[in-house]
């Protein structure tokens, strides 16, 4: 079954990422639309860091909004989208460059509201950043 609209697009090659995906290092490792799951890999850079050496918040912010907004995206009829109206990041412990993991789950969806949660680790598999997120369901 091939599956439309621009998420997958994208996923599948026939249309390029969002430039805010390229500069996070997007990749997609693995997506269970059924489950409402995703896992996803992000390359944190040297650009990333903050003043003290580590990889800056709103980046970190903007990986698990990538992680979370996707796993609803990816469940979505063709023409309907999901912007976040709310999102909660708790920092855990300080990031260095380097690959991140980030695995997210619809914990509940409604016609016209979702709620996502998910986490972030380092290459290590540690735990350093946690959300949750509201998105509003749109139709054309």
């Amino acid at each position: 079954m091939t599956r439309q609209g621009p998420f997958w697009d994208v996923m599948e090659g026939r249309a390029d990422p969002p430039p805010a995906a390229e500069l996070l290092g997007f990749r997609l490792v693995e997506i269970d639309p059924d489950q409402g799951t995703i896992e996803v890999a992000f390359t944190a850079t040297e650009q990333f860091l903050n003043p003290a050496g580590n990889v800056q918040g709103g980046f970190l912010a903007a990986m698990l909004d990538d992680t979370l907004g996707p796993a609803l995206v990816a469940t979505l009829a063709d023409g309907e989208w999901a912007p976040t109206t709310d999102l909660h990041v708790q920092f855990l412990k300080p990031v260095e460059p380097g690959e991140l993991r980030g695995h997210g789950r619809i914990v509940r969806r409604g016609r016209e509201v979702a709620f996502m949660a998910g986490e972030l680790r380092n290459g290590d598999g540690e735990l350093v950043a946690t959300a949750t997120a509201t998105a509003a369901i749109r139709r054309p």
